[in-house]
């Protein structure tokens, strides 16, 4: 019992140690740039959401004639709109899968307007601030430009 066997395996607390300064000299390189990460993820997802919703008033314009006016705004899409002219084509169920209008990433409304000053509606994201314009990620995300 006395006899130590020389060739056990395992590792020195010197290995333990190289192998802790390298995963934090790693961890170190590779974390702020994932931290910058989330205002560009929620930026793809405002202009996929306006793509989306671009996509949905094209459909209720296909049914109804015209687009729904800034009035009506986008919960035309959701329900048939009490204000305005009445709609005989007005989709059943809605022009959007979920049945409610989406927010923004930041949690604020969509500006809608109809007719748009960039095309027959604009639709804005505001970005982080929920105000206009900004810079960075409160730069307003607008459909009628591509990024």
């Amino acid at each position: 019992m006395g006899k130590m066997k020389r060739n056990e395996k395992g590792f020195t607390l010197i290995e333990l140690m190289v192998v802790i300064v390298i995963l934090g000299i790693l961890a170190g390189l590779i974390v702020p740039r994932i931290m910058g990460r989330p205002d560009e993820a929620r930026r793809a997802k405002a202009r996929i959401q306006i793509e989306s919703l671009e996509t949905a008033l094209k459909l209720y314009k296909l049914d109804n004639g015209n687009y729904p006016s800034t009035e009506q705004g986008l919960n035309a899409l959701v329900e048939p709109p009490t204000v305005g002219t009445p709609l005989k084509n007005w989709r059943q169920g809605g022009y959007l899968e979920k049945g409610k209008v989406p927010k923004d990433p930041w949690d604020n409304d969509f500006v809608y307007i109809s007719p748009g000053s960039h095309g027959d509606f604009d639709l804005i994201s505001r970005g982080a601030d929920g105000e206009p314009d900004g810079e960075g990620k409160n730069k307003d995300i607008n459909s009628w430009e591509s990024e």
